[in-house]
């Protein structure tokens, strides 16, 4: 990949809504250049950005679901899963036999309806752990841009948008009517418009523009970067499920946080409280992160790794066939 593709990632990274002309001046290159390239990358490697909600303003848990299932059912069920509104990564790990997802839901009833009555209704699933998030440490909406960690300070002051951090505390959002409406919008295109955003909504664009600078100011919205990772040649994501010592949890979660391999971590319920994304261009690049760098972290009594053949949904959208996904279909149930 091209030193300015890269630079343009980590741009998008810092603001998904940061307008091509602020990019291409702080890149140091014409409007057409950074068009052009935006233009392909769009093209071959899926890169879009996504508007998403973060969870803990808007009064959203998160849990993230292990299922266990026959290798002939998995895909099936991964793409059922991949399907509904309130899931959003989606994999198939160790072999096929695994799925791991991400479920964002407003009500414990919305969580029991799919944990107590629609997964174990098919008897094709022969296991179900259900982790409730409890600490994010790295990942949704304080992003991660990996190898293309390009730019300069400077470059990246420039870009950074005029908000705090959406990991930041802050208090409850309370969604309005017209904000469900930019939020579809916006989750299936970050970058649309405000004019577009105003003409879906039926109001002023002025409107348009106060009500995302409030979501984004209070943390209740966030843009993230859909890309198919392998364009940035890391080819092997693993999921690390960890066992730490609840005294070192705080320690262990902030030290993977520093890892370039680290895509998502995050503290959870269950016989394992520490979920790692990890992705290593090689078997052996992941060997040696995980005896010399996990492995040395005092506190990690255990891991487990799970490698990841599939992802069918990543960032909330179901990938896309020919960006190393799949095409969306309605399977059975």
């Amino acid at each position: 990949m091209e030193s300015l593709d890269l630079q343009l990632i980590h741009a998008l990274e810092i603001d998904g809504r940061a307008p091509l002309r602020r990019i291409a001046s702080a890149l140091g290159v014409s409007d057409q250049m950074i068009a052009r390239h935006y233009a392909r990358l769009h093209e071959t490697a899926g890169l879009r950005v996504v508007g998403r909600l973060n969870p803990r303003p808007v009064g959203q848990s998160v849990w993230i679901l292990r299922l266990i299932c026959v290798p002939s059912a998995s895909l099936g069920l991964a793409r059922a899963l991949a399907e509904r509104s309130d899931t959003r990564w989606v994999q198939l790990a160790s072999g096929g036999t695994e799925i791991i997802s991400h479920l964002a839901v407003h009500s414990d009833q919305d969580r029991d309806t799919l944990l107590m009555n629609t997964i174990p209704a098919s008897r094709r699933v022969t296991s179900v752990s259900a982790h409730r998030l409890l600490r994010l440490f790295k990942g949704g909406p304080t992003g991660w841009a990996g190898p293309a960690s390009v730019l300069s300070r400077e470059a990246a002051a420039a870009l950074a948008p005029p908000y705090p951090s959406p990991d930041a505390q802050s208090p409850p959002v309370v969604l309005t009517a017209l904000d469900h409406v930019l939020l579809a919008a916006l989750a299936r295109d970050g970058r649309t418009p405000y004019a577009a955003l105003a003409a879906e909504a039926r109001c002023h664009e002025s409107t348009v523009r106060r009500r995302i600078a409030h979501l984004r100011g209070s943390g209740a919205l966030f843009f993230a970067l859909d890309l198919d990772e392998r364009t940035l040649g890391n080819q092997v994501r693993t999921a690390l499920w960890m066992s730490v010592r609840p005294s070192r949890l705080a320690a262990v979660g902030a030290a993977l946080a520093d890892h370039p391999e680290v895509v998502y971590a995050a503290a959870t319920t269950g016989r394992t409280n520490l979920l790692a994304s990890v992705l290593c261009p090689d078997d052996e690049h992941l060997y040696s992160y995980l005896t010399d760098r996990v492995g040395t972290l005092d506190g990690v009594d255990a891991v487990e790794s799970a490698p990841v053949m599939r992802t069918v949904k990543r960032v909330g959208a179901v990938a896309r066939t020919g960006h190393g996904g799949l095409r969306p279909e309605r399977p059975g149930t």
